[in-house]
């Protein structure tokens, strides 16, 4: 009798042990760029809702998407930019393998208040105005007013993205620009202020903001996947390793239909 009754609780053990390890399984951790934080979110809750599994969302920007996929706290890390040599270097020094899966193709916006009769500004612009070069609006077209200049946190792939395609190493962006900390303050920001400008994920863009063309290049879904639009870029997911399981799942909705209609309904471009 002693021995039925630890072979059952042996095997109430086994199976709360099984239990637990199916139920980590079924969970999916996600942590980055607020970029690719509605791509991630909508993927979020149609995977929840058809598969049961459990799917958690963090925007605390692709710097610390990379940190977290390094650190072994997230299962996929988000990130509007490419990991960083020294990124990669860290992660291999832990043991982590990335590797990156592009979800999407992006345009960066340059927006100003709806107010602002600018229509259009070239790269050499707006590269001026936020060295702090260009100062006043009516330096390009536009009112007589101070220009107002925001940008993002220095941990956000849309800020190594704009500095990288439109500065360049050369052009450091002003001190006196006004940082915000996701896609939505700098849109927030320059709505509610008829004298700034920013810049965005083409998925935030509203009736809100005015988009300017850049080089007379609309930003839109075509231009970007043409490669016309000059502030254009891959956005991605990381994993630790070619990823198995509903990780694997998750990671390839962007090849279905309906992970596609997504995309495409947030303003994203299907690559």
């Amino acid at each position: 009798m002693k021995l039925f009754s630890k072979i059952l609780m042996g095997a109430a053990v086994f199976g709360m042990m099984a239990s637990g390890e199916a139920s980590a399984a079924q969970k999916i951790v996600m942590d980055g760029s607020t970029t690719v934080g509605p791509i991630a979110k909508s993927f979020a809750a149609y995977f929840t809702k058809t598969t049961g599994t459990e799917v958690t969302v963090s925007e605390s920007g692709s710097g610390n998407g990379a940190k977290s996929i390094i650190n072994g706290t997230c299962d996929i890390a988000n990130m509007s930019r490419a990991m960083k040599d020294k990124e990669v270097a860290a992660a291999k020094a832990k043991g982590v393998n990335p590797v990156e899966h592009v979800v999407a193709l992006d345009g960066i916006a340059v927006v100003v208040n709806p107010s602002n009769r600018v229509q259009n500004l070239t790269l050499a612009q707006i590269r001026d105005i936020y060295s702090g070069k260009v100062t006043n609006w009516n330096q390009v077209g536009g009112p007589s007013a101070a220009i107002v200049k925001i940008q993002r946190e220095s941990n956000s792939g849309t800020q190594d993205t704009f500095k990288h395609l439109v500065m360049g190493k050369a052009y450091p962006i002003s001190k006196r620009a006004e940082t915000q900390a996701s896609n939505g303050a700098v849109k927030s920001r320059v709505a509610s202020t008829p004298a700034a400008i920013g810049f965005v994920g083409l998925g935030f863009v509203d009736g809100s903001v005015k988009a300017v063309k850049v080089n007379g290049v609309t930003p839109s879904v075509e231009t970007v996947k043409d490669g016309s639009y000059p502030i254009s870029r891959p956005l991605f997911m990381y994993t630790n390793g070619e990823p198995t399981g509903v990780v694997k799942q998750f990671i390839d909705l962007n090849q279905t239909s309906a992970g596609m209609r997504m995309i495409s309904e947030l303003g994203f471009v299907n690559k």
